[in-house]
């Protein structure tokens, strides 16, 4: 109660001299996008009187850095993923962040201590745990559904055009997961080249019958327009379609591929005071745990995960939804950025190659 009445007062404060601000927040558009102006924005504005105008990307760390090298920052606030913060902040582009300024746990607890590891960098805070996950139309299929990441290359006894991303972080490990590789030594395996081969001989197998999807929300249309049978997607968006669009999917957590969304102020940010107080705001435990009653992306802190309850329409346990629930964490993959600032530029130009062969 404290921390509230602290931080409320401060952003009471706040909105006194910055009445007439605006806050730009650079993120991912569609069903994320609604649960930040429903959990985030709109209490933020009513503490505060400043608005917030979502401004949506395919990926904001595209939009950042471009603004970033032109001198020419017009975003407050951009949602990023890990590596993208880390190679950022490492590049000096990025405002530092104390965990001190950090909102505490209800019962007390710093939020160094509160967020899950790997949450607080030098330059981000993370909102969200997410997975990328396979999903599938269960009308497509009689009989025997698909259950596992094999299923997924398995177009004879599954047969129908298959989903990926066109990003080598995103199916590299899946191929390497259907193929027999534990999630614990994927990143071991894919650091040699017999690993890489291996993941491509893979991911061979099922070139001629797959459509390449870039932006979060086309995997879900692919699923919903009967384009392919299974895709792999971001499981928040394919909860949205499966409850509040009642499309007939299911996701298989086998070798899911776990990361966390994180939020950054660029150095030449516009309202850079502003954009910190939006940081605190929408990072604190209520928040997050707000965030969850609209889509299905785990909190970042650990006192959130007791406040998730159901979902808006009243009667779904958020629970069973959430990447980071015991079924969907036992073969999961959590994303390496260190592992990544090593080997995705060799490993992007070798899949670029891999795309353009015949």
């Amino acid at each position: 109660m404290k921390t509230t009445l602290i931080l409320s007062t401060a952003l009471s404060g706040l909105a006194f001299g910055a009445s007439a601000q605006d806050l730009n927040v650079v993120s991912w558009g569609g069903a994320y996008e609604v649960s930040q102006v429903e959990a985030y924005n709109k209490p933020f504005t009513a503490e505060t009187g400043i608005t917030v105008n979502m401004i949506a990307a395919d990926n904001p760390a595209t939009p950042l850095r471009a603004q970033v090298e032109a001198n020419n920052v017009t975003g407050d606030v951009f949602d990023v993923e890990v590596s993208d913060a880390i190679r950022m902040c490492d590049e000096g582009a990025l405002v530092e962040i104390d965990p001190a300024m950090l909102p505490a746990a209800p019962d007390g607890t710093p939020a160094a201590d509160d967020f899950v590891p790997g949450a607080l960098l030098d330059c981000a805070v993370a909102n969200i745990v997410w997975g990328t996950v396979i999903a599938f139309n269960t009308t497509k299929f009689e009989g025997e559904a698909p259950s596992t990441a094999a299923d997924f290359f398995d177009t004879e006894t599954f047969p129908g055009q298959r989903g990926l991303p066109r990003n080598p972080k995103r199916t590299l490990y899946l191929a390497l997961i259907a193929d027999g590789v534990p999630a614990a030594e994927v990143y071991d395996v894919l650091g040699t080249d017999e690993g890489v081969q291996r993941a491509f001989d893979k991911l061979d197998t099922i070139k001629d019958q797959t459509v390449w999807w870039e932006a979060g929300a086309q995997p879900v249309q692919l699923l919903a327009d009967g384009e392919v049978t299974m895709t792999t997607a971001y499981n928040g968006r394919v909860f949205d379609a499966m409850v509040a669009e009642n499309q007939p999917f299911e996701i298989i957590w086998d070798g899911q591929y776990m990361d966390m969304d994180m939020f950054v102020i660029p150095v030449d940010a516009p309202n850079p005071e502003a954009a910190m107080e939006y940081l605190k705001f929408a990072t604190d435990t209520q928040r997050l745990a707000d965030q969850a009653k609209y889509i299905a992306y785990g909190p970042a802190r650990q006192s959130s995960a007791s406040l998730v309850g159901l979902y808006q329409d009243g009667t779904t346990e958020m629970g069973p939804h959430m990447p980071t629930s015991p079924d969907a964490l036992e073969t999961a993959v959590m994303d390496d950025p260190e592992f990544w600032a090593d080997h995705a530029a060799e490993l992007t130009e070798r899949f670029n190659s891999w795309l353009a062969s015949s």
